[in-house]
């Protein structure tokens, strides 16, 4: 499908993620990963920290407000809690966290797992994997509207963590 991978290796594509248990038969599945020069335990905090906020361009999905630029001192997410905030409300589900390792979650009909992986000594491949069951003539504009989206909110949290990690 057009649009269903970016920064994504074979071998994060070709793995199971929480997120396939939540979906039977998916028409849409994308993966989308960046590499961040910080270790996993800083970058959860930002992971978690989407609960207030989208992340990704704020002038579309955040009525123009701006993503928090530091960190709160949250707890992190359990299954039931609201997943993130658009315009101040409160949106999506958590299905299930493993602390410091992966957030999933569902929104507006798809369920995502966000998967920290240690790469190295001081770096983490955070990769998001979305499923969803949008009609088939859908998937292909959806998976590339998702794709403008997450790959912003990804190289947000991935200069967050990384200045956090200085």
């Amino acid at each position: 499908m057009i649009g269903d991978r970016w920064g994504s290796s074979d071998q994060e594509v070709g793995r199971s993620y929480p997120c396939d248990a939540y979906v039977d038969r998916p028409t849409m599945e994308a993966w989308r990963s960046v590499g961040v020069g910080a270790r996993p335990e800083v970058v959860w905090p930002w992971l978690v920290q989407v609960r207030l906020a989208p992340y990704s361009y704020d002038w579309i999905d955040n009525l123009g407000r701006r993503s928090p630029r530091e960190l709160r001192a949250l707890a992190d997410p359990v299954p039931g809690d609201k997943f993130t905030a658009t315009s101040g409300r409160p949106v999506g589900r958590v299905l299930a966290v493993e602390s410091g390792v992966h957030l999933t979650a569902s929104i507006m009909g798809a369920t995502m797992t966000y998967w920290l992986e240690p790469d190295g000594e001081a770096r983490t491949r955070l990769i998001l994997k979305i499923v969803s069951r949008p009609p088939r003539g859908l998937a292909t504009a959806l998976c590339l509207g998702d794709l403008v989206m997450a790959r912003r909110q990804l190289l947000n949290l991935k200069e967050l963590a990384e200045r956090s990690a200085v």
